[in-house]
């Protein structure tokens, strides 16, 4: 364990993290996309990091929000939009999402699966929990997952 101080006031203990697989949650259904939260924001006091599995041509639109975010392509092929820019992004890329930029994907032929992580204050893990209890699978009511991305801090791009 780590306890930080600020100012002479102890401020968090960081505990050692550790999640073997038989110890995961299920995944969640992310409007089409299968997300595992492997660790929150809150479990790490830090960073975010999800398992992130879609089919062929699933993906959130163009969106942006106040954390950093990266992804690490585990299988497949990606189509990335970011500031803009589309890039095609296969197996062993890394695509690294600065906070403020709007950015999207859509997962290729055959469909893919990816590693997320995110920066401090992401609200990430909380959202896609929120989605999968709010949004029953099949189409989305938009203008309900609206209103759970925006109360979790993102916003679509339009």
């Amino acid at each position: 364990m780590i306890t930080i101080f600020v100012g002479g006031s102890e401020v968090m203990s960081v505990q050692p993290y550790i999640l073997r697989p038989d110890q995961r949650e299920p995944a969640l259904n992310v409007v089409g996309t299968k997300v595992t939260v492997l660790a929150s924001n809150e479990a790490t006091q830090s960073y975010g990091i999800t398992l992130q599995q879609g089919e062929e041509g699933t993906g959130p639109p163009p969106h942006s929000h106040d954390w950093d975010e990266a992804f690490y392509v585990l299988k497949g092929e990606i189509h990335f939009l970011c500031d803009g820019k589309d890039y095609s992004c296969t197996t062993g890329t890394l695509v690294h999402v600065p906070r403020g930029t709007v950015h999207g994907f859509r997962y290729g032929k055959g469909g893919g699966q990816m590693l997320e992580i995110t920066g401090a204050g992401a609200l990430a893990a909380q959202m896609f929990t929120a989605i999968d209890k709010e949004i029953p699978l099949g189409p989305p009511d938009v203008p309900k997952l609206l209103d759970v991305l925006k109360r979790n801090g993102v916003t679509v791009a339009g």
